[in-house]
């Protein structure tokens, strides 16, 4: 969206600079602001892009951390139970 944006602003300059002079080398500056305008935007939703796939691999990976931790958590519990049983029958004797 923001290319798309960005990419007006520019066709506006080149218009805007075609209205007021009918200098080649005006609409060339413009038409290079242009595409300046768009591989800067190329380049930003690039960056993004790969901004969004590093996120969502960090996020699969605290995902698998929190249902290690999620078992890790169960299996001490469980420890813990029967050390408890451990204990009571320890002292019934």
């Amino acid at each position: 969206m923001r290319k798309l944006t960005i990419a007006g602003f520019a066709l506006a300059t080149a218009l805007t600079a075609g209205c007021a002079s009918t200098d080649q080398g005006g609409m060339d500056d413009a038409s290079a602001t242009a595409d300046s305008a768009a591989q800067t935007a190329d380049n930003a939703m690039s960056t993004a892009d790969t901004a969004q796939s590093r996120a969502n691999a960090a996020m699969q990976k605290a995902e698998e951390a929190l249902a290690a931790a999620k078992s890790a958590q169960r299996s001490a519990d469980e420890a813990n139970e029967r050390a408890r049983r451990m204990l009571e029958r320890s002292s019934q004797k």
